[in-house]
């Protein structure tokens, strides 16, 4: 039998802001970009979403739903300094620990079960151990598997704790809608809907056939789920597949030069986490928005990996030539850097000069 706890800190980035400015703590606090240069709403304290504000949310309309919001710009480097101290924390516990997220982990936590320890008695330690060290709040889910974990920690959110004992996963996520379940996103949850599909129950009954024709190479691992069923353990060392950045544009633009400004931020964000990692990446990928919200993504893949920043930025400058020649405006601008190798390869201008 094995036992996973999943944290999922609450309202993070509001809730740190507040954690650093307490006199923020009863105001409806939001963490995201400027209205007036179509931000959107990061993040959302509990406070806020009693006025309907939510992540996603176009800064804009959450200002109408909540004139007297706090809105505060995102601090990335203080939430990543936040989420070390607290995966520190979890780590107390266990080595066990699976970080997916700045504000989210798994914990297996099976080795601490022991004597008259209960699995409510781990998760009630690791809220107070978290409150005490860092001073918020996470909810928690804990159940034999991730996937019912995960969904158990967002039912009694915040400072929730719901644990599924053995045997009760499929009558816990029977009832609930399908959404809920991992791997039904918005558009596939649509068409179970306008096949009468509401529940994750209604969905475990679906025969085998159809999960292969809705979800195709997942639909057998989609289908388990549904039954509460999850046979993934907990990953220690996740392994990045790709590292992007992107950013929404003050005013529709179809200029090159800037564009390639925009683009030039965004490398030096996306190569600091490549260096950070100690990756070396072979495929960029550059992603534009239309005015009217279609996205065109142009990638290319080089035979070696990018040896500098310079040498992506003048692929950028190529990729966006082709694109702003045709008075097309864009809203958004993305980078992302993928194909990971362990080791650095040589470009054929330093191996002519090691050979020589």
């Amino acid at each position: 039998m094995r036992y996973i706890l999943h944290a999922d800190l609450d309202a993070f980035y509001a809730s740190v802001e507040q954690l650093d400015d307490p006199s923020l703590l009863d105001k409806p606090v939001v963490v995201g970009g400027a209205p007036e240069k179509r931000g959107v709403v990061a993040a959302a304290s509990y406070h806020a979403r009693k006025f309907g504000v939510h992540s996603a949310m176009p800064m804009r309309r959450a200002m109408e739903l909540c004139p007297h919001l706090v809105r505060i710009p995102p601090r990335f480097s203080r939430y990543r300094e936040i989420s070390q101290m607290v995966m520190e924390v979890l780590r107390s516990f266990t080595d066990l620990v699976e970080p997916i997220s700045l504000d989210e982990a798994y914990l297996d936590i099976t080795a601490n079960i022991e004597g008259n320890v209960t699995t409510k008695d781990i998760a009630v330690q690791v809220q107070n151990a978290v409150k005490n060290h860092v001073g918020l709040t996470l909810s928690i889910g804990v159940s034999t598997s991730k996937s019912v974990a995960k969904i158990a920690s967002d039912i009694n959110k915040p400072n929730g704790l719901v644990i599924i004992d053995p045997g009760e996963e499929e009558m816990f996520i029977a009832p609930l809608p399908v959404n809920k379940l991992w791997g039904v996103g918005p558009k596939t949850a649509e068409r179970l809907l306008q096949e009468g599909v509401r529940t994750v129950g209604q969905l475990a009954a679906m025969d085998h056939n159809s999960f292969t024709q809705i979800f195709g190479k997942r639909g057998e691992e989609v289908r388990q789920m549904a039954m509460g069923l999850d046979q993934r353990g907990v990953i220690l060392n996740r392994v990045s597949k790709s590292i992007g950045a992107e950013t929404t544009i003050s005013e529709d633009s179809s200029d090159f030069n800037e564009l390639f400004r925009l683009s030039g931020d965004l490398l030096g964000t996306v190569w600091e986490k490549l260096v950070r990692k100690n990756l070396y990446a072979k495929t960029l990928t550059l992603k534009l928005r239309t005015s009217n919200f279609q996205t065109y993504t142009r990638s290319f893949t080089n035979e070696v990996t990018f040896g500098t920043p310079g040498e992506v930025r003048e692929l950028v400058s190529l990729m966006l030539r082709e694109e702003t020649g045709n008075e097309q405006k864009f809203r958004l601008i993305g980078l992302r850097l993928s194909n990971f190798v362990d080791v650095k390869q040589l470009s054929f201008y330093e191996n002519s000069s090691c050979l020589q």
